[in-house]
């Protein structure tokens, strides 16, 4: 009965083309953004890796993870409540902390787990507190609002005006949270931060902003994200993020005044009651934070190449989702199977990976490559990516933008 009922579900998302497979890529240390298909004697060219400055090859990194294995050992050994503190994670913290100009912060074993167990511990212990959520935030941050149980709203995407007349509904006094992301994954467009901080403070609401996607060395000074560059850290109370993006490896934080991440750290079940980081991987999070707080060259040459691939992809034609303003570009497919097979081709064909991006990630009609280069896609790289893109639209047939529109937005550009 049970094994009938999984295999009709999986039936249901294969006819959809929504069916999700593995692509396993073995990385060459000191040549990516190339791999190798695992089984087979060839090269591809990565193109929708999230290790966006490729600090996971950087030599200082590598060097530190080694030493700490060396001095460590391999595990952490337990809790950070039973054993698993080691000297390390002061140091992370506190460089978190200083990063995003907060008293203090909290790391997590992944980016998913410091988001939903932030959110569930904040809004059960918040007295009927009201959590409102822009529309396209991420999987984990829904997951943390929707097992609180609290009273939620979901406020149409970056829509302060929808925001507002959701604040309207409760007296100034009333505890409430606003949570959104500064950069959407998926679309690559920016929050009006400002704006919703306004709102926040006119409101008197928390604000828990997700910088995932620019927090990660690639935005503001220092690398420090989007709320620094629009000079707002001091104006968010809580900031989340991962390391698990440009920093190269692994890992999830929180960063806010001392008593809320005292709380966090004292009621979160999904903190206490999970194995913390090994010290390879917080002495690698130290390495390369410290570099990107120093080293600007990686996130200069990934904006420069990013300007760069959406010339090329204008050129040819090929559609990027137009709110894009970031280093996520998404090429638009609005096709479930033509995108599993356009995939499929790139990576048989012309040796370039980019994962097909389905429901329930982006909504149905709306699926996509989400492209992103890096300071190691060369100019060549980028060509070469348009050209299979042109010949792959035209293979199964899929919309190109009209000359005429292409023309202007080349203009624009």
């Amino acid at each position: 009965m049970y094994d009938r009922l999984f295999c009709e579900k999986l039936d249901e998302i294969r006819s959809a083309g929504q069916y999700r497979t593995f692509v396993t890529l073995n990385r060459v240390c000191g040549q990516y953004p190339l791999a190798h298909i695992d089984g087979e004697n060839r090269k591809v060219t990565v193109w929708c890796s999230n290790d966006y400055l490729g600090m996971s090859q950087n030599p200082i990194v590598r060097r530190a993870m080694h030493d700490a294995i060396d001095k460590y050992g391999a595990g952490s050994g337990g809790s950070r409540n039973i054993g698993g503190t080691h000297k390390l994670y002061a140091e992370l913290e506190s460089l978190l902390a200083k990063w995003h100009a907060k008293e203090a912060s909290l790391v997590f074993p992944t980016g998913f787990s410091s988001n939903d167990a932030t959110l569930q511990c904040l809004l059960r212990l918040i007295p009927d507190c009201v959590a409102l959520s822009d529309e396209k935030n991420h999987a984990s941050i829904i997951n943390g609002i929707r097992a609180s149980n609290v009273r939620r709203h979901v406020f149409r995407h970056n829509d302060v005006h929808h925001l507002k007349e959701l604040l309207d509904q409760y007296p100034r006094n009333h505890p409430k949270i606003i949570i959104f992301e500064s950069i959407y994954s998926m679309d690559g467009d920016v929050a009006p931060a400002v704006d919703i901080i306004r709102l926040a403070k006119q409101y008197n609401a928390l604000t828990f902003l997700d910088e995932v996607h620019a927090v990660v060395g690639m935005y503001g000074p220092r690398g420090a994200g989007i709320a620094a560059d629009l000079q707002l850290c001091e104006e968010i109370d809580i900031v989340q993020g991962t390391m698990a993006k440009a920093i190269g490896i692994i890992g999830g934080y929180i960063a806010a005044s001392h008593s809320l991440i005292d709380t966090i750290r004292s009621f979160a079940p999904g903190f206490i009651f999970t194995t913390s980081l090994p010290p390879a991987i917080v002495a690698g999070c130290i390495a390369s934070i410290d570099y990107l707080m120093k080293h600007s060259e990686e996130r200069d040459q990934l904006h420069r190449q990013t300007r760069t691939l959406r010339q090329a992809l204008l050129s040819k034609r090929i559609p990027v989702l137009p709110c894009s303003s970031t280093h996520v570009l998404p090429v638009m497919i609005g096709d479930a199977s033509k995108c599993k097979r356009a995939a499929a081709r790139l990576l048989g064909t012309h040796g370039i990976y980019l994962q097909p991006i389905n429901y329930p990630s982006v909504a149905i009609g709306s699926e996509r490559f989400r492209v992103n280069a890096t300071p190691v896609h060369t100019d060549v790289h980028i060509a070469d990516l348009a050209q299979s893109l042109s010949e792959v639209f035209e293979h199964f047939d899929i919309p190109l933008l009209d000359a005429e529109k292409a023309n202007h937005n080349h203009e624009l550009s």
